[in-house]
């Protein structure tokens, strides 16, 4: 299949090669290494099942192989087709000519030519992040292998420009190290034996001569590589007075989007799906831990990963499936601001590198969003701020049969669920199910003492009697439930089951699930979902689960049951407010 694959797009892309000439040149970067040897086996595995293979090496001191040289429009189809297949990694992306240096694969091939068109400066975005000596020339053995270069320094020379370093750069080398995988030492500017040894570590790693002492051309490449996770992010200094914010962010995955306060949104603007927020608003330690509260709720922030709430500020670190979400905030002199960063999930070295460069640069100025600033962004529920609200997949209702907070409901609210909660709040768990009834029984993670909880009527109830069901009628958009009322049309359903009670009354999908009261608030059952086989049934048909059933599986279960003790009616208000306390809302999560 996949040689198949390669054919139809090498065939198609012979066609637009004319065309390379009079367009723009870009590649499909696919992999980066940090040596020679490495990127040249690469480079061959990946050439051996796909054409247009190439090896360029980077600024950074890495060494790319990339696919092309393609037009933007080849690239994209390549970029996307490739990725379907598996053929390359799925984090590949389209690279532009002026990231490449020299060629190194094909052997002998030279695509960066003086004969090829002029190609742009780099822009400031694009410097490296620390300013480093020029690149030198790529050596080749006889088989035109490349080869690591040669020594630029001696031991003793190297040991007197090491001397020249200050402390901010000995660390910063130590950090490198300890990036790379060579230190575990503390970070203290002092090299001794384990820094030693870890430079002669990287050395051998790195194809140096392991005298443990770093010449200079070695540190610049130690550097690059520490820098060149970041590279193509170009991270700039960006002030914005209206937030009060001063911090480095990487504009070259995200550019300002709007304001819609206490946010300001920077989205993604390239292959990286990426997002940061500027957080800025007024306010004292109520208001802090408001937004912290509602930050909880957002769909940026995924519900697993540490929370720390402080008295002067917060953090939250949100891991999904898909994306890692890392908020900073903190309070000082009645101004609360930070930042979120939300980054794709698998891309940590990425993420971590870019997250420290950014705490390390905020910095706080004068200035902070007011809530007049921002254009007339859409209002609605789901939304804050612009962001979108953390929801269910589904919700319907339930109710507690005890004091330890034992749930009651449908089993289609539980299935396929990632986790379950009950009222947006508390994490449950399903502990038994009847399937042929559509009964689920919940047991809260943490045990929750409710104010009321279901009396069952033993008695048979009347027909034509009055009944209502409580309900979250509308999926939690209002925090209490809904009361609707109706009437005990049979003792049995329409096919003649005697463990359903049809009634007369109008019921939505989120009201499935609630308890269904008799006149004086004991429990007849519980209102189910129909099973109605392609028919239409009148809207007023509603089935109610018996409460004999329910109490037969919280039986087999050892869950003790209460029954209600009389028949006499109660005031609606009073039904009203047994039935809020009783009902909750069951979401069913991702």
């Amino acid at each position: 299949m996949l040689r198949h694959l390669v054919a139809v797009l090498t065939f198609t892309l012979i066609l637009a090669r004319a065309a390379l000439a009079q367009q723009d040149i870009v590649w499909v970067q696919i992999e980066a290494r940090p040596t020679l040897a490495e990127a040249t086996e690469r480079a061959r595995a990946y050439a051996a099942d796909l054409p247009d293979v190439n090896g360029f090496a980077l600024s950074s001191g890495w060494y790319a192989v990339a696919l092309g040289p393609y037009t933007r429009s080849d690239a994209e189809q390549v970029l996307r087709v490739y990725r379907a297949e598996g053929a390359i990694p799925n984090d590949s992306y389209i690279a532009f000519t002026n990231s490449f240096r020299q060629q190194f694969w094909p052997v002998g091939s030279n695509l960066l030519s003086p004969s090829q068109p002029a190609l742009p400066p780099a822009t400031p975005e694009e410097e490296p992040l620390a300013a480093l000596p020029d690149e030198s020339p790529l050596v080749t053995d006889e088989a035109g292998i490349p080869q690591p270069p040669l020594p630029d320094e001696s031991p003793t020379e190297a040991r007197a420009s090491e001397a020249a370093l200050t402390r901010e750069g000995r660390e910063a080398l130590q950090v490198a190290l300890k990036w790379a995988g060579f230190y575990d030492g503390p970070i203290d500017g002092a090299f001794g034996r384990g820094t030693r040894a870890s430079m002669a570590a990287w050395q051998g790693a790195n194809a140096f001569e392991a005298t443990g002492i770093l010449t200079t051309l070695q540190r610049a490449t130690l550097l690059r590589q520490y820098n060149a996770v970041l590279e193509g992010l170009a991270l700039q200094m960006v002030r914005d007075d209206t937030a009060g914010i001063e911090m480095m962010l990487p504009l070259g995955a995200v550019s300002f989007d709007r304001i819609e306060p206490p946010f300001v949104h920077y989205e993604a603007n390239g292959d990286i799906d990426a997002r940061v927020l500027l957080i800025s608003q007024e306010g004292d330690r109520g208001t802090m831990f408001g937004l912290y509260d509602i930050m909880q709720t957002l769909a940026i922030v995924p519900v697993e990963g540490p929370r720390e709430r402080r008295e002067d500020g917060f953090t939250l670190i949100g891991q999904g499936g898909d994306f890692v979400s890392h908020t900073e905030v903190s309070l000082a002199n009645g101004r609360i601001k930070g930042f979120t960063l939300v980054w794709p999930a698998g891309d940590e070295d990425r993420r971590l590198r870019l997250l420290g460069e950014m705490q390390k640069s905020f910095t706080r100025i004068d200035g902070v969003l007011s809530f007049a600033e921002g254009g007339q962004s859409e209002q609605r529920i789901d939304l804050v701020s612009g962001l979108e609200v953390r929801k269910p997949k589904l919700t319907r209702s339930g109710f507690f049969v005890d004091q330890t907070g034992t749930v009651i409901t449908t089993t289609d609210a539980v299935a396929s669920c990632g986790r379950i909660t009950l009222d947006n709040d508390a994490e449950a768990q399903v502990v038994g199910t009847d399937a042929a009834m559509g009964i689920a029984v919940l047991r809260p993670e943490v045990p929750l003492v409710p104010i009321a909880s279901a009396a069952f009527q033993t008695a048979t109830p009347r027909l034509q009697s009055e009944v209502a069901v409580a309900g979250f009628s509308y999926g939690g958009i209002l925090s209490a439930p809904t009361l609707t009322y109706g009437r005990l049309a049979d003792l049995q359903g329409l096919n003649g089951e005697a463990n359903l009670k049809r009634l007369d009354l109008q019921s939505l999908p989120g009201d499935v699930g609630g308890p269904v009261f008799d006149a004086g608030g004991a429990v007849l059952g519980m209102l189910s979902a129909p099973v109605i086989n392609g028919r239409q049934l009148p809207q007023d048909v509603s089935f109610s689960v018996d409460a004999s059933a329910i109490r037969s599986l919280l039986d087999s279960l050892g869950l003790p049951t209460t029954a209600a003790q009389g028949p006499e009616a109660i005031d609606p208000v009073d039904l009203t407010r047994r039935a809020s306390m009783m009902t909750v809302l069951v979401g069913c999560w991702d």
